[in-house]
């Protein structure tokens, strides 16, 4: 009896080792094998572009007393700061006021730029300088919804959120179609060794960068539902109350007051709140994640109205978008172009571009394409007549 157990110990070590071995190769294969979400990366970046776009030009008449000569957090007072936090602003540089307003449209300018996905990969490292400095030149001065912005503008530098729904990827596909006729050029095996690295890296980077987005929307709605555990305010159901009827936090009075008078409603709200930002980390690998990512929708979309907070609400419906998969991206098109049937709307021709196309995938190079040959004419048919029969295509 003893035996028999000595001799089944090694056999399910070894049953263990290559379970592991066999989720290791996957999880490599899912990491280094191709770049995952990337319309969701694309949506961020389209999103967060805009609402910061849209941010710049809400407080456009504001800027100086916000972030300019006119500040009453001085550049002085944040550079005091800044050796105390580690931050860094480029909006200090100087005082002038020709400078800031140079700063500022360059700030406008990037933001639009990132947000149409022009060069990408460096516009998403001027657009992060910009959050960055804005964020840092007056911290105090906002109303912290630009918080998470700050950190998404940081964290899609690492993705290729370029690949879909931009100019890149538009003048990518051109390029592509140009080429197809073209004659590959001859590589040696050092430049294709060197261009797969850095496929393998770009991509690598890419998926650990989405990894993270994620990671970090999961921190944030965990750590939110923890913490209004512990508060005895959202245990009684009385939180909604207080936020109410806070003067900071009422942008249409009446609506706030009209709201608190159903207590019971607000209470089953608060307690809604709670549950749905708890149970979100654990209901993402499930069909259950579907209908919880609709109700943080419209609680955002009540914070942004009732409370008056649109950018903080922006920021989190765009952070959301990056746990929707890539096939609910491409239904998009496909529902509007069967809107526009139904609307009589003509659908454009086939060959017709219809917007902002996508990146090719990797290891679609023109090189690696198959050429496409002329079909040689039938005998007999000399005349430049096309011939009787069916057309052969290749």
């Amino acid at each position: 009896m003893g035996n028999e157990q000595i001799h089944e110990l090694p056999a399910a070590s070894g049953a263990v080792r290559r379970l592991l071995l066999a989720r290791t190769d996957a999880f490599w294969d899912v990491l280094t094998g191709r770049p995952v979400s990337l319309y969701a990366t694309s949506v961020l970046r389209i999103g967060y572009g805009l609402l910061y776009l849209a941010f710049l030009l809400r407080e456009f008449p504001h800027r100086s007393e916000i972030w300019g000569p006119g500040s009453p957090w001085t550049p002085a007072l944040a550079a005091q700061l800044f050796d105390q936090t580690g931050w860094y602003s480029f909006l200090i540089l100087s005082d002038s006021r020709a400078y800031f307003e140079l700063c500022y449209v360059l700030a406008l300018v990037t933001s639009a730029l990132f947000m149409l996905g022009w060069r990408t990969r460096a516009t998403s490292v001027l657009f992060a300088a910009v959050v960055t400095s804005f964020h840092a030149r007056a911290v105090f001065m906002t109303d912290g919804g630009d918080n998470l912005l700050l950190l998404m503008a940081l964290y899609l530098m690492l993705t290729a959120c370029g690949r879909r729904w931009s100019l890149d990827a538009r003048r990518a596909r051109i390029k592509a179609a140009r080429a197809d006729g073209a004659p590959p050029r001859a590589r040696n095996a050092a430049a294709q060794d060197l261009r797969a690295a850095r496929t393998a890296l770009v991509t690598v980077v890419h998926n650990c960068g989405v990894f993270v987005i994620a990671a970090q929307v999961c921190f944030l709605y965990g750590s939110a539902g923890l913490y209004k555990v512990q508060g005895s305010f959202w245990d009684d159901g009385t939180a909604l109350h207080y936020v109410l009827n806070l003067e900071l936090f009422q942008p249409w009075p009446a609506l706030s007051h009209a709201m608190d008078q159903y207590p019971l409603a607000m209470a089953a709200v608060g307690y809604l709140t709670v549950l749905t930002q708890v149970a979100f980390p654990f209901v993402l690998f499930g069909r259950l994640k579907y209908p919880v990512l609709a109700l943080l929708l419209g609680m955002h979309v009540a914070i942004a109205v009732v409370l008056g907070l649109p950018l903080f609400s922006g920021t989190m419906i765009v952070a959301d978008a990056v746990f929707l998969p890539d096939r609910f991206y491409t239904l998009l098109p496909q529902l509007h172009r069967r809107g526009t049937r139904r609307c009589g709307v003509p659908a454009p021709a086939p060959g017709q571009a219809t917007g902002l196309g996508s990146v090719p995938p990797q290891g679609g190079h023109p090189d690696s394409r198959k050429e496409s040959r002329p079909v040689p004419r039938p005998a007999g048919d000399r005349d430049g007549r096309p011939p009787s029969g069916p057309t052969v295509t290749q």
